[in-house]
C-alpha cells in the first residue's frame, strides 16, 4: 500500500516556498552602500549609480533620511541650493540590517 502512496506523491508539485520578504529601500541603499567606493553620495549618484527600485528622488531622499537617522549618512553641504548631499559613515559590519521602527 504504501508504494501506491508514494507513486501518488511523486505527481504532487512540491509545496509553494514561502517568499522572503523584500528588503526596505533603506536596506537596499544601505546594501549598495557598501560597495560604493567614494567617502559622499548624492542623489544624483544614486539616480545613475543606485538600485532600481530608488532611482526617483522621493525614494532616494526617503532611504537617506532613515539611513541618516540610524547614523549611517550624515547631511553635508551641496555647492548647488537643490542639491542633496550626504558624507558615508563606514562601519565594520559584515552584513548590516537597519531597524524597521
Amino acid at each position: 500500500m504504501a508504494d501506491l502512496f508514494e507513486r501518488l506523491d511523486r505527481g504532487r508539485p512540491s509545496p509553494p516556498i514561502e517568499k522572503a520578504q523584500e528588503p526596505s529601500p533603506a536596506q537596499k541603499l544601505l546594501d549598495w552602500l557598501q560597495r560604493w567606493s567614494k567617502p559622499t553620495i548624492s542623489i544624483r549618484d544614486v539616480h545613475i549609480y543606485g538600485p532600481g527600485s530608488i532611482r526617483n528622488r522621493k525614494s532616494t531622499i526617503e532611504a537617506a533620511e532613515v539611513l541618516a537617522k540610524n547614523g549611517w549618512l550624515v547631511p553635508d553641504k551641496a555647492h548647488r541650493y537643490d542639491m542633496r548631499k550626504w558624507q558615508i559613515v563606514r562601519k565594520p559590519i559584515a552584513h548590516p540590517i537597519i531597524s524597521t521602527e
